[in-house]
C-alpha cells in the first residue's frame, strides 16, 4: 500500500483489532478531492464544483451516552463538509483523528488547538476548503442531517464479528422468549439456544486468533526501537519494561503503552512533531522530555525516571534523538512551576496497582462493555441448565446442550485465568531491584 501525501490525519490510538485502523486508515487530500482511506477501501469526496465548498467545525461538546459500564463520552466537537447550498455531504468527529485522544479528558483540548493538533487545519488550508467555525449546534450554518458519510477511521471490531453476534444474538433471544412463555422445553428449541449461545464465545476466540495472525503479518520499516529504562523504586513491572515502546518509523514516531494501545505522530508534513524538549526543574534534576508539535504544542511527554534514569537510559535517549531527527533543546522551571501543566499523554503510562494494568491488558471488550461478557456467561449457564432438565426423556439433545454450555463456559473463563495467573505470578511483578536502605540510586 502506498503512503499518502502528507498532510494525513492519524486515527485516535487503538488497541486489539483496532490497531489496523492505526496501520491503513488515513484521511488526507489528493487530486481535487478528500480522500478517506481505510482497510475497508477507499472513498473520494470531490472539493469544488457541486462538491465540498466549505467546513463547518462545530465547537460544542457533544452528549455523553450511558451504557453498562463506564460511560461513553460525547464528541470533542464536529467538522462538516458541506456542499455550495450548504447540504450535507459528510462529517467527522475531530478525535477520531486525534491519536492521543483515549488518553486525554474530554474536551481538554479545544478550538483552534484541536484543529492544529489534529492536522484538521492543514488538511482544509491543503485541499483548498474554507473553514468557519460555529459555537452552538444550533447556529444556522450547521447543516441539518441527511447523509450517513461519516469520514471515520473505521471499527475497532470488524463486521464479520458484529454480524455473527448480531445474527447469533438475535436467533438466541428469539428461542429463549419461545421457551420462556410457551412453558415447554422443546429439545430442538432447547438446541438453538445452546448452539446460539455457544457462538459467542467462538466468535470471540476466533476473533482473538485473526487478530493475532492480521497485526503478525504487518512488519513496518523501524529505524530504531526504544524500551523504558526505570530507575530503582519507580514501580515499573516486567509488563510495563517489556510492552511499553517508542517506536521511530520511516513517516511517524509511534507510543506504545502496556495495553498494546499505539499513539501514532507524524514525523513529516505540516502538522508533524517537530521537537524534544528536556525539562529539568530549578535545581538542575532532569523531569523529562516532552515531544513537541506545531505551535509548541505538547503531544506526549517522557518522564525521566520511567524512560532513561536505568543502565541503559543514556544509550535510549541518544539513540531517540537520532533517530527521530528532531529539534533537541533544554528548559528549566523556573519557582515552584509543576511539570507538566494540565493532562498530556504520557504521563499515566504506568498503572498504579497490579489490578489497573491488568484491566488495562486484556483484551479489549465492546461497546456494550460488560454487559456482553455478562450475556455469554449467561446464555451458556442457560444452555447447561436447560439441557439438564431433558435428560431423562431426550438424553442425546439433553448431552448436545450441556456440553456446548459447559465448553462455552471454559471458552470464556480460561483467558482470563490465564491472563490473571500470568500477570500475578510475573508481568506485574518489579522489574527493577529495590536501592538498599542508605545508597543513592544509580
Amino acid at each position: 500500500m502506498t503512503a499518502p501525501p502528507e498532510p494525513a490525519l492519524r486515527p485516535a490510538a487503538s488497541r486489539g483489532p483496532g490497531l489496523q485502523r492505526c496501520h491503513s486508515s488515513r484521511l488526507f487530500s489528493q487530486d481535487g478531492a478528500l480522500v478517506l482511506r481505510t482497510d475497508r477501501g477507499t472513498d473520494r469526496y470531490p472539493v469544488g464544483g457541486s462538491g465540498i465548498a466549505r467546513a463547518v467545525f462545530i465547537d460544542a461538546p457533544g452528549e455523553d451516552r450511558e451504557r453498562v459500564g463506564p460511560t461513553l463520552t460525547g464528541s470533542w466537537g464536529e467538522l462538516q463538509l458541506q456542499d455550495p447550498d450548504g447540504a450535507l455531504i459528510g462529517r467527522f468527529d475531530i478525535e477520531d483523528w486525534l491519536p492521543e485522544s483515549p488518553a486525554l479528558p474530554k474536551r481538554s483540548v479545544q478550538g483552534e488547538q484541536l484543529l492544529s493538533r489534529s492536522g484538521v487545519s492543514c488538511l482544509l488550508r491543503t485541499a483548498g476548503i474554507p473553514l468557519y467555525t460555529v459555537r452552538d449546534r444550533n447556529d444556522p450554518l450547521v447543516a441539518p442531517g441527511g447523509s450517513d458519510a461519516t469520514l471515520a477511521p473505521g471499527n475497532v471490531f470488524p463486521r464479520w464479528y458484529w454480524g455473527v453476534r448480531a445474527a447469533a444474538g438475535i436467533a438466541w433471544f428469539a428461542a429463549f422468549t419461545a421457551v420462556l412463555f410457551s412453558g415447554r422445553t422443546a429439545p430442538w428449541l432447547v438446541l438453538v439456544l445452546a448452539a446460539t449461545a455457544f457462538v459467542a464465545p467462538v466468535a470471540r476466540l476466533v476473533l482473538r486468533a485473526w487478530t493475532r495472525v492480521r497485526l503478525g503479518r504487518y512488519a513496518p520499516d523501524v529505524r530504531e526501537r526504544l524500551g523504558p529504562s526505570p530507575a530503582p523504586d519507580t514501580g515499573a513491572t516486567v509488563r510495563f519494561c517489556r510492552d511499553t515502546e517508542v517506536r521511530v518509523q520511516d513517516r511517524d514516531l509511534v507510543l506504545r503503552d502496556l495495553g498494546g494501545q499505539e499513539y501514532w505522530f507524524p514525523l513529516i508534513g505540516a502538522h508533524a512533531v517537530t521537537s524534544l524538549v528536556r525539562v529539568s526543574d530549578r535545581t538542575g534534576a532532569v523531569l523529562g522530555v516532552e515531544l513537541r508539535g506545531p505551535g509548541e504544542q505538547v503531544r506526549a511527554v517522557f518522564p525521566w525516571d520511567l524512560w532513561f534514569a536505568g543502565e541503559t537510559g543514556a544509550d535510549g535517549w541518544a539513540r531517540l534523538r537520532r533517530a527521530a531527527g528532531l529539534a533537541v533543546s533544554e528548559r528549566r522551571l523556573n519557582g515552584r512551576a509543576t511539570w507538566p501543566k494540565g493532562p498530556v499523554l504520557g504521563l499515566r503510562m504506568l498503572p498504579e496497582s497490579g489490578g489497573a494494568a491488568r484491566r488495562m491488558s486484556r483484551f479489549p471488550g465492546t461497546i456494550a462493555g460488560i454487559s456482553s461478557t455478562a450475556t455469554m456467561v449467561v446464555g451458556s449457564v442457560f444452555s447447561l441448565v436447560q439441557g439438564l432438565r431433558l435428560t431423562e426423556d431426550h438424553l442425546g439433545p439433553a448431552l448436545a446442550a450441556v456440553l456446548m454450555g459447559v465448553v462455552g463456559l471454559v471458552l470464556q473463563g480460561v483467558p482470563y485465568a490465564v491472563h490473571q495467573l500470568r500477570s500475578r505470578l510475573r508481568l506485574d511483578r518489579s522489574a527493577t531491584k529495590r536501592t538498599p536502605p542508605g545508597k543513592d540510586a544509580v
